[in-house]
C-alpha cells in the first residue's frame, strides 16, 4: 500500500491525493489550483503520475479545487470510473463547465493580447481545457455514492463516503483496505464543515482509522460565532443603505451564495433588513447551484427541510433578481444605492464582481463584504489585507468603500471543530496534513497527539 501527495501540499488549493494498494490506484480528488499566476501554472504541470493508469477517481465534493482538473485528467488518459454522491455530481458538472468556458475565454484573451503587442500570429494559445474536455469528462461518472453504504470498489478495497457537512454532497471518505492479508483503515477528511450553520446537517462524526489525511484551511483560528456574524451582516446592509451606497458580496458559487440568501431571507421576515430595495445574484453558476440545491432537500437540516416541506423556498426572498445574462449585469452598475450586490467570484479573481468592485470600491458610500475565505494573491486578500488602491481591468480604483470581513459564514470547519472530528479517529498511527497554509498546518500540528504528523511535500510519497 502507497499514499503519494499530488496537490494541496503545504497549500490551500488543488487537492489531489493517490492511493496505491492491491493493484489498483485510486485518485482522491483532482483539483484546480487556484490564486496568483505562479498557481495558475501549476495546473499545466505533469500530475506526478499517469493518469491513464488510474482506475477510481473518489471526489469528496464539487469545489472547484477538488474537482476542477478532472477534465484535464480525462484529457490526458484517464478512463477510469468517478464516484461520488448525487449531489455532487450535479454540482461537478456545473462547476467543470463553468472553468472550462473560463479557461476559453482567457485564452482567446492572450491570444488577443499578444497579437496586439505584435507576438508570432501563428502560435496559438490554447486553454488548460476547453467545454468539450469537460463534457467528455462527464462520461466517466459512473455509481453515485449514498452516505454511510459501503461500495466495493475492488476485492480488498471498501469505500464509504460520510456526510462532511461543508457542502451540499460533501463527503469525508472512509477506506478499508486489504492487501496480502493485511488490513488498514485510510480516512480521508475532504473538506470539513461544522454543526450549526444553516441549510446543511452537521458533519457525521468519523469512524477510527489507523491513517488520516485531513485538511487544515482554518487549522489555526477560530471561527466567529455563527450569530453575531449574522447581526454583522445586517448592520453592515442596513448602515451602508443609510449612506446611500451599494453593497458587494463577493460570493462563492456554491453554498456561501445560497447560505447568504438564506440569511437575507430570514432578515427581512424578521424586519431586521428593511431597507435595501433590490438584492441581484450576478453569477449564472450560483444561480444554477441554488436551483440543484432546490433539488436536493435529502442534504438539508431539519430546520431548512421543514421549510421546504411548508411549501417556502429557503432561498427566496422579496426583490429578489436572477442576472444570468451579460447585459442584465451591466445595467446593476446604472444603480447607486439601494442594492444588495452578491457576484462571483468569492477570492474576485475572476467573474463579474470585479466589474461591480469596480464601480462601487472607490464610493464612500458602498460597502464590500467579504464572507469567504480570500487565499494569498487574490484581490479579495489584497482588499482586505488594506491596500489603498488596487488594479482591476488594468485601472487604479482607489478603496474607499468600508470593508467588511465576516469569518463566521465560513463553510469549513475552524480549528476547534477539526480537532473534535480529529478526536473521533481515534489514535491514528499517521496524521497527514494538507489543504492549508504551513503556518497553518504547524500550528494545527502542535495541537495533535497520540499520532505522528506529517505534512507531505508534492510529489512525495508513503508507505502505509
Amino acid at each position: 500500500m502507497k499514499l503519494s501527495f499530488h496537490g494541496a501540499d503545504l497549500g490551500v488549493t488543488g487537492s489531489c491525493h493517490l492511493l496505491e494498494c492491491s493493484g489498483k490506484k485510486i485518485l482522491i480528488d483532482c483539483g484546480l489550483y487556484q490564486g496568483g499566476r505562479e498557481l495558475a501554472e501549476e495546473n499545466s504541470q505533469p500530475f506526478g503520475f499517469d493518469p491513464a493508469e488510474i482506475d477510481f477517481l473518489l471526489l469528496t465534493h464539487a469545489h472547484l479545487d477538488h474537482c476542477g482538473r478532472i477534465p484535464l485528467l480525462a484529457r490526458r488518459g484517464f478512463r477510469g470510473e468517478i464516484i461520488t454522491t448525487g449531489a455532487s455530481v450535479e454540482l461537478a458538472r456545473l462547476v467543470m463547465l463553468d472553468a472550462a468556458g473560463l479557461q476559453e475565454e482567457e485564452a482567446r484573451y492572450q491570444q488577443r493580447k499578444a497579437r496586439r503587442r505584435g507576438g508570432n500570429h501563428d502560435k496559438r494559445i490554447e486553454p488548460l481545457y476547453t467545454v468539450l474536455d469537460a463534457l467528455n469528462s462527464l462520461d466517466y461518472f459512473g455509481r453515485k455514492a449514498d452516505y454511510d453504504q459501503p461500495l466495493q470498489l475492488a476485492p480488498g478495497i471498501t469505500a464509504t463516503y460520510i456526510n462532511a457537512g461543508h457542502i451540499l454532497g460533501s463527503a469525508s471518505i472512509f477506506l478499508e483496505l486489504e492487501e496480502e492479508g493485511r488490513k488498514h483503515r485510510l480516512l480521508f477528511s475532504g473538506d470539513l464543515g461544522y454543526s450549526g450553520r444553516a441549510i446543511l446537517r452537521d458533519p457525521t462524526p468519523p469512524p477510527k482509522a489507523d491513517t488520516v489525511v485531513m485538511e487544515t484551511t482554518y487549522g489555526n483560528r477560530l471561527h466567529k460565532q455563527l450569530q453575531p456574524s449574522i447581526d454583522e451582516l445586517y448592520t453592515a446592509i442596513n448602515e451602508t443603505m443609510e449612506r446611500g451606497g451599494n453593497v458587494i458580496i463577493p460570493t462563492f458559487a456554491l453554498e456561501r451564495a445560497q447560505e447568504i440568501l438564506y440569511y437575507l431571507r430570514e432578515g427581512v421576515e424578521s424586519k431586521q433588513l428593511a431597507h435595501f430595495t433590490n438584492v441581484f445574484l450576478d453569477s449564472p453558476m450560483a444561480i444554477s447551484a441554488t436551483r440543484i440545491f432546490e433539488r436536493h432537500p435529502e442534504c438539508y437540516d431539519t430546520e431548512t427541510l421543514k421549510i421546504s416541506n411548508d411549501g417556502n423556498n429557503p432561498f427566496s426572498l422579496p426583490a429578489l433578481h436572477f442576472t444570468r445574462e451579460t447585459a442584465e449585469s451591466m445595467l446593476i452598475n446604472q444603480i447607486d444605492s439601494g442594492a444588495v450586490i452578491m457576484a462571483g467570484s468569492g477570492m474576485c479573481t475572476g467573474g463579474r464582481v470585479r466589474h461591480h468592485l469596480k464601480h462601487n470600491l472607490w464610493r464612500k458610500e458602498s460597502s464590500v463584504i467579504f464572507v469567504g475565505y480570500a487565499a494569498r494573491g487574490t484581490l479579495a486578500r489584497r482588499i482586505i489585507d488594506g491596500a489603498e488602491k488596487v488594479r482591476i481591468f488594468g485601472e487604479e480604483i482607489p478603496v474607499r468603500a468600508r470593508i467588511y470581513t465576516i469569518g463566521g459564514f465560513s463553510a469549513h470547519a475552524d480549528q476547534a471543530g477539526l480537532l473534535a472530528w480529529h478526536r473521533h479517529t481515534g489514535n491514528p498511527q499517521t496524521t497527514f496534513l494538507v489543504h492549508g497554509e504551513e503556518e497553518t498546518m504547524q500550528a494545527f500540528a502542535s495541537k495533535l497527539n497520540n499520532t505522528q504528523v506529517r505534512m507531505p511535500k508534492l510529489h512525495q510519497s508513503f508507505a502505509l
